[in-house]
């Protein structure tokens, strides 16, 4: 009678450690989740006259023919000429970064310390799937497009571009040849879009604004290419083959 309450009473032990032990990794899990994963919060008043600076992350799921990917970006874009796009996975592990400063545009692996150097419509479509160069992506962001002085290029960029409005004036989708995107949500009673669509021959998906805001202090030297010093240049091929591998 003793052995059977003292193994009853051992059995009550460890399912009473085995229960605390899961309450408190089940508490942990909540709060990691409450810290980590809180949306993020969209910054929209008062909204300046003139935008010089963009800045923000956006969630951006792509499906092409081989399967589809999930990613976050966040972005700073600055007029006219500079931007900078760092890509990350699920796990918030920074996966490449783009940097356009004026005339010069690279595709850079962090982890790996290499850089490819091209286009900004090729290394832009490395990110979406599709062509576009850093006008047309700002305007895509904004949701405005042709609203300030535009530069060479922005004119070229806009006789490509046929764009539908709503009735408050807000583009509601836009085609350019085969590329076209559709705005399913915006943000408030603004211009910019929340979500929006887009589909293209080779590539289709779903983009979020996460969080955005506007003329913020921007560190000195964050669109500088001097870091490049210490990197090694690569082929196309070769990036892909090293983030290929790291996936």
């Amino acid at each position: 009678m003793k052995k059977n309450l003292k193994k009853g009473f051992q059995r009550e032990s460890r399912l009473s450690a085995v229960l605390h032990v899961s309450l408190f990794t089940t508490v942990s899990l909540a709060l990691f989740f409450l810290v980590h994963c809180r949306p993020y919060r969209i910054y929209l008043l008062p909204l300046p006259s003139e935008i010089e600076r963009i800045e923000g992350y956006v969630s951006i799921k792509i499906t092409e023919d081989q399967g589809s990917a999930r990613s976050k970006f966040s972005f700073l874009f600055q007029f006219p000429h500079q931007g900078r796009i760092e890509v990350s996975n699920v796990f918030s592990k920074t996966l490449y970064q783009i940097i356009v400063d004026e005339d010069r545009a690279v595709f850079t692996l962090p982890s790996k310390k290499v850089y490819w150097q091209g286009e900004e419509e090729e290394i832009i479509d490395k990110v979406l799937g599709f062509r576009l160069n850093l006008y047309e992506m700002i305007s895509l962001l904004c949701g405005k497009w042709g609203d300030k002085e535009l530069d060479v290029e922005g004119e070229k960029s806009m006789e490509r571009w046929s764009l539908e409005k709503d009735g408050k004036g807000r583009i509601i989708s836009g085609r350019r040849g085969e590329l076209k995107f559709n705005v399913k949500e915006f943000l408030a009673n603004t211009p910019f879009p929340r979500i929006l669509t887009f589909e293209h021959p080779l590539s289709r998906g779903r983009l979020k604004i996460l969080s955005i805001n506007f003329n913020q202090p921007v560190k000195e030297g964050i669109f500088c290419l001097s870091f490049l010093e210490n990197y090694e240049r690569k082929s196309w091929a070769e990036i892909e083959k090293m983030l290929n591998d790291e996936n």
